[in-house]
């Protein structure tokens, strides 16, 4: 009997996990011959919802489906499934592909802007995007620029630039900079101990002993942070030498440190705290941040000022060939939309429930804000 009541159970699980698999699969929107499943939508609802700001504050948006935020993001997300669905009938009809030298040649521009592969690296990581995401993205927006060029042109002559520089001059002031050198010893606890705990001979070390090995680390380097700094001062023409040699800002290292001009807000507070402090060809204490343990060497300063047309040129016409670009997609999606046949096979996903739904709950908020009347009747006074 009971291995019968076991090959019940396992069929029923089969069942159930097939189901699940099921539902991922059934079409929520129907775009002309193409179909939008509820996988897709889910996938594409839970990136941008775990990518939200709402998110980073610690509010739960998936666990209430009638909330505000819930139905803004599933309204933006099914529209966005909806162009990316016609978008790529028309690439597929125009014959439009991204090969692996189209990606690497955009990746190679990107490094070239940034500065290097290194300061490219660290920019994703600052904000948590894989370089496999990265590439995927970047592909799509290959693709986008192959299909608006063949839309129309989208060239800036120097005289827009030179209007748009005009019209926005306000643009193209730039507050008071500092041109610096700085060598970096990283001092990251949770990176030190990640080292720690991941070397073999480590395995049987208590939480208390790796806590004190990665003190013991942290005193090293900020030793070494203090031993940089003395000769350094000692000899200022010799740090870039030993920026070269020492520095584990590996991007800035193989220039002698130099960051080039920057502004008060374009770095960490405490480094910019005492790059402004000090006066060219000096060099400042120790200064501690979240990368680590800096030693700075100002060699610099530029008052505040504006950017002449022709150093700004080159961006202005980026920027202007990028928007001539957005709004002849811009025009073709508008356009695909109206001729297109969408059937909201599911009808939670027409934008035209959601924005009722919307709208109840923004009216439901409302009230719900609203200061409660005291209903109760006033009581005569007594004489």
């Amino acid at each position: 009997m009971k291995g019968k009541k076991l090959l019940a159970t396992l069929a029923v699980s089969a069942v159930l996990f097939a189901g699940c698999g099921l539902k991922s699969q059934e079409a929520v929107i129907k775009v002309n011959d193409k179909v939008i499943t509820q996988g897709q939508f889910d996938k594409a609802f839970d990136k941008q919802a775990d990518n939200s700001v709402f998110a980073k504050m610690g509010i739960k948006i998936k666990e209430n489906p009638n909330g505000f935020m819930y139905l803004m993001i599933k309204e933006r997300v099914t529209n966005e499934l909806i162009i990316k669905t016609l978008l790529e009938e028309e690439l597929a009809k125009r014959g439009i592909k991204v090969t692996k030298d189209d990606v690497n040649d955009a990746v190679k521009d990107i490094i070239d802007k940034v500065g290097s592969k290194e300061q490219l690296d660290l920019i994703l990581k600052q904000n948590g995007i894989s370089a496999s995401q990265f590439k995927k993205d970047l592909e799509e927006e290959v693709k986008m620029k192959k299909l608006a060029k063949e839309l129309g042109s989208s060239e800036v002559s120097d005289a827009e630039a030179q209007k748009f520089y005009k019209e926005n001059a306000a643009k193209f002031k730039y507050p008071e900079k500092v041109r610096a050198s700085h060598i970096l010893i990283s001092a990251n606890p949770e990176e030190i101990e990640e080292v720690i705990t991941s070397d073999p001979k480590n395995k049987d070390l208590t939480q208390e002993q790796i806590k004190t090995k990665v003190n013991e680390e942290l005193n090293a380097r900020k030793a070494k942070a203090d031993k940089l700094y003395n000769e350094a001062k000692a000899n200022v023409d010799n740090f870039a030498k030993l920026a070269k040699e020492n520095s584990d800002d590996t991007t800035t290292a193989v220039k002698g440190g130099d960051l080039g001009f920057f502004a008060k807000e374009e770095m960490v507070p405490e480094f910019s705290k005492a790059a402004f402090a000090q006066r060219p060809n000096t060099v400042s204490p120790v200064v501690k941040s979240n990368f680590g343990y800096h030693i700075i060497l100002v060699t610099d300063r530029m008052a505040a000022g504006q950017e002449p047309f022709e150093k700004a040129k080159t961006d202005i016409k980026n920027y202007l060939t990028n928007q001539k670009q957005l709004k002849l997609l811009d025009d073709l999606t508008e356009s695909l939309k109206k001729n297109a046949k969408i059937e909201y096979v599911n009808p939670d996903y027409d934008p035209k429930n959601i924005q009722d739904k919307l709208q109840k709950e923004v009216k439901q908020q409302t009230e719900n804000a609203k200061p409660k009347k005291d209903n109760a009747e006033p009581k005569a006074d007594k004489k």
